[in-house]
C-alpha cells in the first residue's frame, strides 16, 4: 500500500509565520526499560496543559443537564452521586481493579472512578467519530510511507531530521509489512475541550495504547451503581469495539496461521502500572496473558512454551515498548522481550499489533505537520485540530518559540523526557532553557496550552465530589457535550481499531479529570465513563453482560498456559491454604487465650502455653520459650504466665513471617498475575479479605494500640480479633468455592488444587509435630487436642464419632488416615496424586517427585496410631510419632520442590552477548522514577 502524496514544492517546514496552522499532537512518550515495559502501559502523565494559567477566576457551579433521560425527574441528586461514589469504590475493590506497579508492601493503588459519566450526544459524536477515523487513516498512511518509499521525506513534506532521529523510528523493521492492509491496527487519541467547547487532540497513542480494560470495567461499575439512570439511557455499547479488535487480530495473522490464528497478549508483567488493564483485556479477548520469558523463537517461528510443549503463536498484541521487545536486534539489556522476535517478524511467521516502530507517530515534531499531511496525503483538511505546536528544528519556529517561552509548554521530542512549563520558570531558568533549546533545536517543540479557558479549576475530592461535600461543577453552558468535562483539567481517550477496510471507533472511551493542570492517574486523577447517546439503542439497556466482557471463546489448540502461569496458580492455591490455616490457628489460640490467660497454673493456662509456643511463636518476643517453660511446669501453682502475645501482628502485619496479611498479599499478587485464567468472581472475596484487614488496622489505631500493634493490656490481646478472623475466613471459603465451582477442570485448575493440597498436608503435619509429640498431663493434653481439632476444622466430626472424650489415637485416626475427611493427610495425598496425574506430563523426569510422594503414602499407610502414641522417652517425647512426622514432613517439602522443578522451571531472562555484566536495565522489578508520556 503506497501513500498517495501529491507532488508539492520541497520546503523545509511550515510556510508563513508560525501559527495555529502548525498544530501538534502527542506528547513525547517513552518510558523505556523498567520504564519500557511499564512506560507503554501507563495511563500516562498527560502533561499537555488543559487550561491557560490564570491567577484567579470565577468557579462555575453547574451539573450536566439530564433532560435527555426518559424520566428527567429521576436524574441523580448530589446525594445520589455521593452514595454511588462510595459504592463504586467498594465494587472496584471487590473486582480487584488497581493502578500502579506492585513493587512494595503497599501494592498497587486503587483505581479511582467518578460514577457521574461524561455524556456526548449523537450528532457531536458522529462528527468526532469521522474525525478520528480520518486521523487514524492519515497516521496509517504516514507510517506506511516512513517504513517504505519515504516520499514524505524526499518531497520535504516532513523534515527527515524530525523523523529519522526519533527513537521511535526502528530501522530493524524497515520495509516490513503487516498483513491485512493496515500498518496501524490500534490507536488512541487523547482529547480535550478548547475554550469554545470544541474537541482538540493533544496526543496520539500508537505504541501500545492502554486503558481499554479500564474503559470496560468503568462501564460495568457505573451501570451497577447508577442503575436507575443507566436503565433509562440509550447508550451506545462498547462490545462491538472489542469484537472488531478481535477480528483485527485475525486479519493481521500471517497466511500460515490458517483459519484459527493463535494470538497472545504480551505483557511487561506485574510491575506494569496497568497490569490490571492488560490482564482484563486478555480476558475480554480470550487471549493467554504472557510475558517475554513465556515465549521462544525456534527456527524463525514464535512459540509459547506451554506446560506440555511448544505451541505456535501467530499474532502478538503487545504491551511492551518496541525497543524492549528483542534483546538481540533491539535493546540488548531488555529482560522483557523475546530473543529473535524481530527475525520471526521478518520471516513473516508472526504479526505484532501494533507493529514495531509505530511509536514514531507519537513524536510531537511529526504531529506539527499533520494538517499539511492531511491535505497532501488524503486531499482533505484535518478534521480534528491539535494544539498549536512549533518544531524548533525549523528556524522560523525556533525564533517564535524563543520569543514566547513564558507562554508555552516546551516538550522534548525524545520519549521519556519531562515537558517544561515556560511560565513556571524564573528568569534565570528561562534563560537556561532557551540556551538548551537553541543548542539542540531539533530535539524540542513548543506548544500552546489548550483547554476550557473560560472556567477556572475547582477543588475536587475523590469520585468527583467537592471538598465541601457538594457535586463539583462540570463546566459552563448547558446540555450534553461541551459541558461535561468541565473546568477541571480533563482528558478523554478515544480508541480506534482497523476493521472492514477502515477504522471502527469505540463509542465511548476513557475520561480522566483532575483538579490540577496535569491529568495523571499516578497523581490521583479520577476516571469517568463516557456515554454516547444513541437513539437506536434499546430503550432500557441492561448492565454490560459477561458476553460483552468475554467477547469470544478461545481458539487455542494447546493448553494456552505457560509454566509461569501454572506456577502462579500453584502458589495461589498454597497461599490461600496457608492464609486459611493461619486464620484457624489464630481463632483456636485466641479462644484459649480468652478463656485461660488469667489462670496460668490451670490446665487451660498450661494448654495455652503449649499452643502459643507451638503454633504462634512469632507472636512472642522470645519465640515461645517462656510459654513452653510455663506449660511444662505442670501442677506448679507459682508457674509464670506466658508473655503477652502480639496475635494481632500475626493477623495484620505483612512484615511478620507467617502472618495472615503476608499470605493474603502474596495470594493476591499470584491471582493478579493469572487473572486471565480465573473467574471474574475470584476477586470479590479477595477484595473483602483485604478490606477486613484494612478496617481492623484502622480500628486498632483508633483504639490506641502502639505502632507494632502489641497491646499492653493482656485482656485486650484479642479485642476485635475474632470478628476480623471470621470475615477473613468467610472470604477465603468463598474463594475456595469459586475455585471449586467456577473454574474449568483444566491443567491450571489442577495445579491450583495441587498447591492447596500439598500446603494443607504440610500444615497439618507441622501442627501435629508441634503439639502432640510431647506428652502432657491428661487434662492439658485433652485441651491441646481439642484446639488442634478446631484448627483443622475437624472438631464436630470428632465429637460425633467419639462422644466419650478426646484421645490422641482418635485424633490421629481422623487427621491422618480418614479418607472421607477433606482435612486428613490421606485425603490430601489422594487429591494431590490425582491432580498431578491430570496435568500434562512434564518435560523433565518426574521420577524423584513420584518416589517422594509414594514414600509419603507408604508412611501414612503404615502409621500405627496406637503404637506411635505409646512409645514415650524419658523426657516425655513420643519418639516414634516424632520420627514418622519428621519423615513425612521432609518428603512433602522435597516433593513440593520437585513439582516446581519438573513442571515450572523455565530459562532465566535472556540478554544479548554484549550484556556481559548482568545489567538490570529494563528489569520490570527495578523501581524507576515516573516518566512523561
Amino acid at each position: 500500500m503506497g501513500v498517495g502524496v501529491r507532488h508539492a514544492p520541497s520546503i523545509p517546514g511550515p510556510r508563513g509565520p508560525p501559527g495555529p496552522d502548525t498544530p501538534a499532537g502527542p506528547a513525547a512518550r517513552g518510558g523505556p526499560g523498567a520504564r519500557a515495559g511499564r512506560g507503554c502501559d501507563r495511563l500516562h502523565r498527560v502533561t499537555d496543559l488543559l487550561s491557560s494559567p490564570r491567577p484567579d477566576g470565577a468557579v462555575v457551579a453547574h451539573r450536566p443537564d439530564w433532560s435527555w433521560l426518559t424520566e428527567p425527574a429521576d436524574a441523580p441528586t448530589p446525594e445520589d452521586l455521593l452514595r454511588a461514589g462510595r459504592q463504586a469504590e467498594q465494587v472496584l475493590a471487590e473486582h480487584g481493579v488497581t493502578y500502579g506497579a506492585d513493587r512494595t508492601d503497599g501494592g498497587a493503588g486503587p483505581w479511582r472512578l467518578d460514577p457521574e459519566p461524561v455524556v456526548v450526544d449523537e450528532p457531536e459524536w458522529l462528527r468526532l467519530d469521522a474525525a478520528l477515523v480520518q486521523r487514524a487513516e492519515l497516521l496509517d498512511a504516514v507510517l506506511h510511507d516512513l517504513y517504505g518509499p519515504r516520499r514524505l521525506l524526499t518531497d520535504r513534506l516532513l523534515p527527515p531530521s524530525a523523523v529519522l532521529s526519533h527513537p521511535g523510528f526502528v530501522r530493524a523493521v524497515d520495509g516490513l509489512r503487516t498483513p491485512g492492509g493496515r500498518e496501524l491496527v490500534l490507536t488512541a487519541t487523547d482529547l480535550v475541550r478548547d475554550s469554545d467547547g470544541a474537541w482538540c487532540a493533544v496526543a496520539d497513542r500508537t505504541q501500545a495504547p492502554s486503558g481499554l480494560g479500564y474503559a470496560m470495567e468503568d462501564r460495568r461499575v457505573v451501570a451497577q451503581v447508577l442503575a436507575p439512570v443507566y436503565r433509562q439511557a440509550t447508550i451506545a455499547r462498547l462490545g462491538p469495539f472489542f469484537h472488531a479488535l478481535r477480528q483485527a487480530l485475525r486479519d493481521v495473522a500471517p497466511a500460515s496461521a490458517g483459519d484459527e490464528p493463535r494470538a497472545v497478549l504480551l505483557s511487561a508483567g506485574p510491575a506494569s502500572e496497568t497490569a490490571f488493564d492488560q490482564a482484563y483485556l486478555a480476558s475480554m479477548l480470550g487471549l493467554p496473558l504472557v510475558e517475554g520469558s513465556d515465549l521462544l523463537v525456534r527456527e524463525g517461528r514464535l512459540h509459547l512454551e506451554g506446560i506440555d510443549g511448544l505451541e505456535p503463536v501467530d499474532v502478538v498484541l503487545r504491551r511492551v515498548d518496541a525497543d524492549w521487545c528483542d534483546p538481540l536486534d533491539l535493546r540488548a539489556g531488555s529482560r522483557l522481550g523475546v530473543p529473535g522476535l524481530v527475525r520471526a517478524v521478518r520471516g513473516g511467521s508472526v504479526s505484532l499489533v501494533n507493529p514495531l516502530g509505530v511509536s514514531v507517530l507519537e513524536s510531537p515534531a511529526l504531529a506539527a505537520y499533520l494538517p499539511r499531511l492531511a491535505r497532501e496525503v488524503l486531499d482533505q483538511d484535518l478534521a480534528l485540530p491539535s494544539a498549536p505546536t512549533w518544531w524548533c528544528g525549523d528556524e522560523r519556529a525556533l525564533r517564535h518559540v524563543l520569543g514566547r517561552l513564558d507562554r508555552l509548554v516546551l516538550k522534548p521530542t525524545a520519549p521519556g523526557a519531562e515537558p517544561v512549563l515556560g511560565w513556571a520558570l524564573g528568569e534565570e531558568e528561562r534563560a537556561a532553557l532557551a540556551a538548551r533549546v537553541a543548542a539542540e533545536p531539533w530535539a524540542w517543540v513548543g506548544q500552546e496550552p489548550v483547554g476550557p479557558h473560560a472556567a477556572a479549576p475547582v477543588e475536587v475530592g475523590a469520585a468527583g465530589v467537592g471538598t465541601d461535600g457538594t457535586t463539583t461543577t462540570d463546566g459552563p453552558g448547558t446540555g450534553v457535550g461541551p459541558v461535561d468535562l468541565g473546568p477541571r483539567a480533563a482528558v478523554l481517550r478515544a480508541y480506534a481499531v482497523a476493521h472492514a477496510g477502515s477504522y471502527t471507533v469505540m463509542a465511548g472511551g476513557l475520561a480522566r479529570v483532575a483538579d490540577s493542570l496535569v491529568v495523571s492517574s499516578s497523581r490521583g486523577a479520577v476516571a469517568k465513563d463516557v456515554w454516547v447517546l444513541d437513539p437506536s439503542a434499546a430503550a432500557e439497556p441492561t448492565a454490560p453482560s459477561r458476553d460483552e466482557t468475554l467477547v469470544t471463546a478461545r481458539a487455542w489448540r494447546g493448553h494456552g498456559i505457560s509454566p509461569r502461569a501454572a506456577e502462579n496458580l500453584f502458589w495461589m492455591g498454597r497461599y490461600a491454604e496457608r492464609a486459611e490455616d493461619e486464620v484457624r490457628v489464630l481463632r483456636a489460640v485466641a479462644d484459649r487465650w480468652d478463656d485461660d490467660h488469667h489462670r496460668p497454673a490451670s490446665a487451660g493456662g498450661r494448654a495455652l502455653g503449649v499452643l502459643l509456643a507451638a503454633l504462634t511463636p512469632a507472636a512472642l518476643p522470645d519465640g515461645g520459650e517462656a510459654a513452653a517453660l510455663a506449660a511444662a511446669a505442670e501442677g506448679d501453682a507459682t508457674v509464670v504466665a506466658p508473655p503477652v502475645p502480639a496475635l494481632r501482628d500475626l493477623l495484620l502485619d505483612r512484615r511478620t513471617r507467617g502472618s495472615v496479611a503476608r499470605a493474603v498479599k502474596r495470594l493476591t499478587t499470584a491471582a493478579a498475575a493469572v487473572r486471565d485464567q480465573l473467574s471474574t468472581d475470584t476477586f470479590a472475596p479477595l477484595g473483602r479479605i483485604e478490606r477486613a484487614l484494612r478496617d481492623e488496622r484502622h480500628r486498632a489505631r483508633r483504639r490506641g494500640d502502639d505502632p507494632a500493634g502489641r497491646p499492653d493490656d493482656a485482656a485486650a490481646v484479642t479485642v476485635g480479633l475474632r470478628p476480623t478472623l471470621d470475615r477473613v475466613l468467610e472470604g477465603l471459603l468463598a474463594l475456595a468455592g469459586v475455585a471449586a465451582e467456577g473454574l474449568t477442570r483444566d491443567a491450571g485448575w489442577h495445579f491450583l488444587d495441587a498447591g492447596r493440597r500439598i500446603e494443607r498436608a504440610q500444615n497439618l503435619v507441622g501442627t501435629l509435630a508441634a503439639t502432640v509429640v510431647v506428652r502432657h498431663a491428661p487434662e492439658v493434653e485433652e485441651l491441646v487436642l481439642e484446639s488442634v481439632l478446631l484448627a483443622t476444622e475437624s472438631a464436630i466430626t470428632y465429637r460425633r464419632r467419639h462422644p466419650s472424650g478426646t484421645t490422641l489415637t482418635g485424633v490421629l485416626d481422623l487427621l491422618v488416615h480418614d479418607r472421607t475427611n477433606p482435612r486428613s493427610l490421606a485425603f490430601c495425598l489422594d487429591r494431590l496424586l490425582a491432580d498431578l496425574e491430570a496435568v500434562p506430563p512434564p518435560w523433565r523426569s518426574a521420577g524423584q517427585r513420584d518416589h517422594l510422594l509414594q514414600g509419603v503414602t507408604d508412611l501414612v499407610a503404615e502409621l500405627d496410631t496406637v503404637a506411635v502414641g505409646s512409645v514415650v522417652s524419658d523426657d516425655g517425647r513420643r519418639v516414634r510419632l516424632a520420627e514418622a512426622l519428621e519423615s513425612i514432613q521432609w518428603r512433602l517439602r522435597a516433593a513440593a520442590d520437585e513439582i516446581e522443578r519438573v513442571h515450572f522451571a523455565r530459562p532465566g531472562p535472556s540478554r544479548a552477548l554484549d550484556d556481559l555484566w548482568g545489567s538490570t536495565s529494563g528489569s520490570p522489578w527495578q523501581p524507576t522514577e515516573e516518566v512523561a508520556p
